[in-house]
């Protein structure tokens, strides 16, 4: 866990430094990566197998996103 906290801090101090959008984008997808770690961690230590549901639908989600943001991005540079 102290891994982990340390590159959450890291992460978020790219997400706010971030220079561009596209390490923004990154640091959220790390966050998110982050975040799903804790929770598989979480539920190794419960002996909980359903925060691994959760940890799989956050993933679904944070690939659905960086996916949408990859189309924006794309169909923006076509417009240009």
């Amino acid at each position: 866990m102290p891994i982990l906290s340390i590159s959450l801090l890291l992460v978020c101090y790219r997400f706010i430094k971030g220079p561009h959008t596209f390490d923004r984008v990154v640091a959220l997808e790390l966050f998110i990566s982050i975040g799903i770690a804790v929770i598989t961690v979480f539920s190794v230590l419960s002996d909980n197998s359903t925060f691994l549901d959760v940890a799989m639908i956050l993933a679904l989600i944070a690939f659905l996103g960086t996916v949408a943001y990859s189309y924006y991005i794309e169909r923006r540079r076509r417009n240009d």
